[in-house]
């Protein structure tokens, strides 16, 4: 959708972005949890470019996550995926997933989908409960797209799709400890 955007408006707009520090993992209420879970992806390493294939100039696919180090008190886990300099006041959501069993420990090539009985798939900026694919503007320089996993004291009810305010809510004082990954992409 936005690369139709024209390359002058996207470099007009490059000083407007959210940063880091408004994604969810450096909110008050969670980040007092320690960043201890490792995230990675066999697609991609931690600050390098996420490939063609999982974005929107590509087939779109989710790409697979992997993570270690949930400790034993956790009762369930949590994801969301943030576009940390889209060109908007907050953080863009790509994906939200919920409510995933402390057990799970990874999230295959495009499983961040709708499917019964599966974790609870939350919606994204577009108000889809799907994958929302990284879909920077032209011009406007590399987008650091965050995979943020979080582990839960708790079972949270989410909704059938909850959307970040909802997550936030469920993440706040319940957080044990979290992780993140971050994959750039730019035209």
């Amino acid at each position: 959708m936005l690369e139709k955007l024209p390359a002058a408006i996207g470099r007009s707009l490059r000083r407007v972005r959210p940063g880091l520090e408004r994604t969810v993992s450096h909110r008050a209420g969670i980040i007092s949890s320690p960043p201890s879970i490792l995230v990675e992806s066999a697609a991609f390493f931690d600050g390098e470019p996420i490939p063609t294939r999982y974005t929107a100039d590509g087939e779109g696919v989710s790409p697979p996550l992997h993570w270690i180090g949930v400790p034993p008190a956790a009762r369930s886990m949590a994801i969301i995926v943030e576009d940390a300099d889209s060109p908007t006041p907050s953080p863009l959501v790509h994906a939200i997933v919920g409510r995933m069993p402390a057990l799970v420990d990874e999230l295959g090539e495009g499983e961040i989908a709708m499917r019964d009985g599966g974790p609870v798939v939350g919606r994204n900026s577009y108000m889809r409960a799907a994958w929302l694919p990284p879909d920077p503007p032209p011009g406007h320089g590399a987008h650091r797209y965050v995979f943020q996993v979080f582990a839960l004291d708790h079972d949270p009810d989410l909704g059938p799709h909850p959307g970040r305010t909802a997550l936030v809510k469920a993440l706040e004082g319940h957080t044990i400890c979290h992780g993140m990954l971050i994959g750039t992409y730019s035209r």
